[in-house]
């Protein structure tokens, strides 16, 4: 039914048990994950010197952290004899890093988590899983915790 899953992690819990539903799936159909890690290469407003140090010295925390998330997501899939492909993707905005990487890779399926978040917590920092929901061209499994 689905031949490449795509799970986006972001090495928090919730992504984790993503991974985990994405694992049962891909066992029981066979399929291909990918896991990526979305990096936003422009958190930064602001100009001068230090500007360029502080992107810098972001770009290298954010990839040491997205490596470490999908090894983590690796591991767990290598627990249950599964292979994957990892990829860090380059993106402004999250939820389309996410989308378009499924469309570029083929992906049929996108299983990622939902952190929950209401109220004003949801205003204030929006919510990637509900952005994907809408901008998605394939089954996008929302794992919730």
């Amino acid at each position: 039914m689905f031949n490449h899953i795509m799970v986006p992690i972001d090495g928090s819990e919730t992504s984790m048990t993503a991974v985990s539903k994405a694992s049962a799936l891909a066992l029981a159909f066979g399929s291909r994950i990918t896991l990526i890690h979305v990096i936003d290469n422009y958190p930064f407003i602001g100009v001068g010197a230090d500007y360029a140090l502080g992107q810098n010295e972001y770009l290298a925390a954010a990839t040491t952290s997205a490596n470490a998330a999908l090894a983590r997501g690796v591991a767990a899939l290598a627990a249950e004899g599964l292979h994957s492909d990892q990829r860090v993707i380059d993106g402004h905005v999250v939820h389309e890093g996410i989308t378009d990487t499924a469309h570029a890779i083929g992906a049929d399926l996108i299983v990622m988590g939902s952190h929950g978040r209401s109220g004003i917590e949801k205003l204030l920092l929006g919510s990637v899983t509900q952005r994907v929901l809408q901008d998605a061209h394939m089954p996008v499994l929302v794992v919730k915790t």
